[in-house]
């Protein structure tokens, strides 16, 4: 049995606020130049400030703030020419702070240990602990007749406070490095991370390093050179647009992003109600590498950099850009779990969504022929956004856009979108291919290359609409579409043929946007074009003609019942049709189809697995009954001779022809594995061997 003495609280003490500071406070040690550069701006802000007001009319001076490394002494020192502080201020904001208020400290930020410190401005001076055993603070205020103070603290709850000889006003904050943290006495070390965190900052920052005396001096050779700036200062996003030129933004990205290509466009954001964002949004070239789920855009707030993404800030489908938002109004010292729940960080999203949205629109009103050139790289962004945003959807779904078969012809009175730019300026056209993520370049030949192909035409786009309105007498709201250039271009050939027009669909997030397209235009049919064939395609007259009148078979059965004898595979559907053509000869023997419905749940089947999508083994082989090939295997499966062994050389030849011909229409749909290509290469040397045998005798 336990018995209870005493029930009671456990007091915090005093103590333990500098422990805290130094295990929860930052994560990186480094973050404390940041906090303190931070706080010097704010106190030349604050000097400006009560000037502006009248309260002070003393000379400003030139506001800058200069870091001093002395590496004699080990020490580390920032100083503004601020406001500064009395004896009374530093009691109140400095003693206080930290003192009076250290169990409110530890229970803010010691509660939960899975949240997250994106960054606390205001308790940052304190960040100095982390790396250093003693800090002083020396400090004389612009109020007339003040007394500069210097303050002292090593660590511990105990601090002196004195009067101190300063003529200068401002402060400086000077830090007694820790061994252990002796990389920030390197000079080049607090160039990095000046850029890093405070290259942006409205004021000059510069660098004063006093080197210690070589062996044997009592003092230094030479007087300690002038301090340098080691910041930019210049901040483009806190700029007017109307102010800054394309080489501005493009020399400000190459800066944020260097040795990448240059940006495709770019979004400048500036809005101060209901809240403050600034920025500037990139759209970068896009990589088949690249990772979708990872920001890169730099968050800032007043100028101060916070992280290297903000991916809780910007809808996911605009993760892919690159550049920098700048706001007050994001918290920064609270969970990134809150942060995605925060109704201002949500409104900030929603706005700078419709940014992107308006700048798109523009582009597409304004100059459409750049706006066609960057759709490789736009389309993504586009068409993930309308799939996970209705907002963005309804801005853009009238300027969402298909690579087509249409020729462009009699693009003025249709309204469709043609492109037909210079030589110079022909657009690149990459297609995914059916291996993994490779991408290959099909852009047409321009004549100056070493070996053009005469006549290419550019590239032509259209909408849905124009696409729709335009093959209204041919096909109402149906759509043939092509997700891969390459392997299915005898599909799409057989359609351009008979007039039929194809859409492009053939980037990785095509085969997701079908479906999104199809839930928001259900009175419309999108049929892939290897999907079936079209009526269109199909000779209906040639299908029923009789050859045998004997078994009352048409060519088309015999056919049929030759490739199921000889192929034997009871869950291939076998079809003869004849295909029209003006010329046969253009037309493939065979092709292979895969209906829709069991494509697309096979797609879905391996998505869910997390696998490559197998070929089904239940697919039809569609058999061309007007091409000459498959007429002279009827002719030569109905002139064999039986022989004493079995089956006749030419009913031999006629079933190798036509497992050739069912390879020659897998090789279209799908690429051979090792054991199919030995069967494919064996089987081919066969026929060939066959055909020079008959020819010779």
């Amino acid at each position: 049995m336990t018995t209870i003495l005493e029930k009671g609280n456990i007091s915090i003490h005093t103590e333990n606020i500098f422990p805290i500071i130094k295990k929860w406070l930052y994560s990186d040690h480094e973050i404390f130049i940041r906090e303190l550069v931070s706080n010097a701006v704010d106190a030349i802000q604050k000097l400006k400030m009560v000037s502006h007001s009248g309260e002070y009319s003393g000379d400003l001076g030139e506001p800058e703030i200069v870091i001093t490394i002395d590496k004699a002494a080990k020490t580390l020192a920032v100083t503004d020419n601020g406001i500064g502080m009395t004896g009374e201020e530093v009691k109140k904001y400095i003693n206080q702070v930290a003192f009076s208020s250290a169990e409110e400290f530890v229970q803010k930020y010691k509660a939960s240990t899975d949240q997250q410190i994106i960054g606390h401005f205001g308790l940052g001076f304190y960040s100095s602990f982390m790396v250093a055993t003693r800090v002083e603070i020396d400090t004389l205020s612009y109020q007339s007749g003040a007394q500069a103070v210097h303050w002292a603290c090593d660590g511990s709850t105990e601090f002196e406070l004195t009067d101190s000889t300063r003529t200068d006003r401002g402060t400086t904050i000077t830090l007694h490095l820790q061994d252990e943290e002796q990389e920030y006495l390197e000079p080049y070390r607090i160039r990095q991370l000046i850029k890093k965190y405070c290259d942006f900052m409205p004021f000059t920052i510069k660098l004063e390093v006093k080197e210690p005396p070589k062996e044997g001096e009592a003092a230094p050779a030479e007087e300690p050179k002038a301090p340098e700036q080691i910041n930019r200062q210049k901040a483009p996003w806190k700029e007017s647009p109307n102010s800054l030129s394309k080489e501005d933004y493009l020399e400000f990205y190459r800066y944020l992003y260097p040795f990448q290509e240059d940006p495709l466009l770019w979004v400048h954001l500036n809005t101060d109600y209901p809240f403050v964002v600034n920025g500037i949004l990139y759209f970068p070239k896009l990589k088949p590498d690249v990772d979708t789920t990872k920001g890169q855009i730099k968050l800032f707030c007043n100028q101060v950099f916070v992280s290297d993404n903000c991916e809780e800030v910007i809808p996911k489908f605009l993760l892919p850009l690159r550049g920098v938002i700048d706001s007050v109004d994001i918290p920064l010292n609270v969970s990134r779990s809150f942060l995605q729940n925060d109704r201002t960080v949500r409104r900030i999203a929603d706005y700078i969504a419709k940014k992107v949205g308006d700048r798109l629109k523009e582009l597409y009103r304004d100059d459409r022929e750049e706006y066609i050139r960057c759709w490789q790289d736009l389309g993504t962004f586009v068409k993930f956004g309308s799939i996970n945003d209705d907002k963005f959807k309804k801005q853009v779904e009238d300027i969402l856009i298909y690579r087509t078969t249409w020729s462009g012809k009699g693009s003025q009175e249709s309204g469709a979108t043609s492109h037909e730019p210079a030589e110079s300026e022909a657009p690149k056209v990459e297609v995914q291919s059916g291996e993994g993520d490779i991408w290959q370049d099909v852009t047409p030949p321009s004549s100056s290359s070493p070996h053009p192909t005469p006549h290419t035409p550019h590239p032509t786009y259209t909408t849905l609409k124009e696409y729709l309105d335009r093959n209204q007498p041919h096909h109402e709201n149906r759509v043939f579409y092509c997700t891969d250039e390459v392997t299915q271009a005898t599909y799409v050939e057989l359609h351009k043929k008979q007039g039929l027009e194809v859409l492009f669909m053939d980037s990785f997030i095509d085969s997701h946007f079908v479906s999104f397209l199809e839930r928001e235009h259900p009175e419309v049919k999108f049929s892939r074009v290897d999907a079936d064939l079209d009526d269109t395609l199909i000779d209906k007259d040639k299908e029923a003609e009789i050859v045998d009148p004997k078994t009352n078979q048409t060519r088309s059965e015999q056919i049929k019942e030759l490739f199921q004898k000889a192929l034997n595979k009871p869950k291939l559907t076998i079809r003869t049709e004849s295909l029209k053509s003006g010329d046969q000869q253009e037309t493939p023997p065979a092709i292979v189809l895969l209906p829709e419905h069991l494509r697309r749940l096979q797609e879905m089947n391996a998505l869910l697995q997390q696998q490559a999508m197998e070929f089904p083994e239940e697919h039809i082989l569609l058999v061309n009954t007007a091409h000459p090939l498959i007429q002279n295997l009827t002719t030569l499966n109905q002139g064999a001779i039986l022989q004493t062994s079995g089956e006749s050389p030419s009913a031999e030849l006629a079933n190798l022809i036509c497992r050739h011909v069912y390879d020659l229409a897998l090789m279209a749909q799908k690429g051979f594995d090792a054991e199919g290509m030995k069967s494919f290469v064996e089987r081919s040397n066969q026929v060939l061997t066959r055909l020079t045998e008959r020819a010779t005798t």
